[in-house]
C-alpha cells in the first residue's frame, strides 16, 4: 500500500501491479527517492481530476527520470478514483506526474480519442480526501491555470507492502 499524505489528509493507494508494472515500478522508484515530498497537486478540475506529483510550490519543474512505456492498454479504465500517469501529446511520455480521476472520464481511456492514459493504481481510502482537494477554490498562477489558490502539499508519500 501507498499512503500519500497531504496537508489536507492521507489518501492510500492500491497499485495495479501485474496490469501495470512499468508504471508501479516508475512510480515505486519516484516514492523510494523521494520525489514526491514537497511536491503539490497544481491542477485540480472538478468533476474531472486533480494532477500532481511533478512542481514545488512555486510551480517550478522537479527533474524527472526519462520517461516510461504508455500502459494505457492494459484494460483498465479511467474511474473514479483511479490514478492515471500525466502525459503530454506523446504517447509515452510520462515521467512523475499523475492524476486521481474524479469521474468515470472514459474519454481518456485507450482508444477512445488516442492511446489513452495509463491506470496504474485506484483509491483504497481517502477519496473523501481528494473530493476535499478538488473543492479548493483556484486560479492563473505563473502561466498555469485551475492552480489551487493555497497550496495542496503532498508532504511525503511512503510504501507500506
Amino acid at each position: 500500500m501507498i499512503t500519500i499524505k497531504t496537508n489536507h489528509g492521507d489518501i492510500s493507494v492500491e497499485l495495479f501491479e501485474e496490469k501495470a508494472p512499468i508504471s508501479c515500478e516508475n512510480f515505486r522508484q519516484y516514492v523510494t527517492d523521494g520525489h514526491f515530498d514537497g511536491t503539490i497537486f497544481h491542477r485540480v478540475i472538478p468533476n474531472f481530476m486533480v494532477q500532481g506529483g511533478g512542481m514545488d510550490e512555486n510551480l517550478a519543474s522537479k527533474p524527472t527520470r526519462d520517461p516510461i512505456k504508455n500502459e494505457a492498454d492494459n484494460g483498465e479504465s479511467n474511474a473514479r478514483g483511479t490514478l492515471a500517469m500525466a502525459r503530454t501529446g506523446v504517447v509515452d511520455s510520462a515521467t512523475s506526474q499523475f492524476f486521481i480521476n474524479l469521474n468515470d472520464n472514459d474519454f481518456l481511456n485507450h482508444g477512445s480519442r488516442d492511446f489513452g492514459y495509463a491506470v496504474f493504481g485506484r483509491v483504497a481510502d481517502g477519496m473523501d480526501i481528494v473530493d476535499a482537494i478538488a473543492a479548493v477554490p483556484t486560479g492563473n498562477h505563473g502561466g498555469h491555470q485551475d492552480v489551487p489558490v493555497e497550496a495542496v502539499t503532498i508532504l511525503e508519500v511512503t510504501i507500506s507492502d
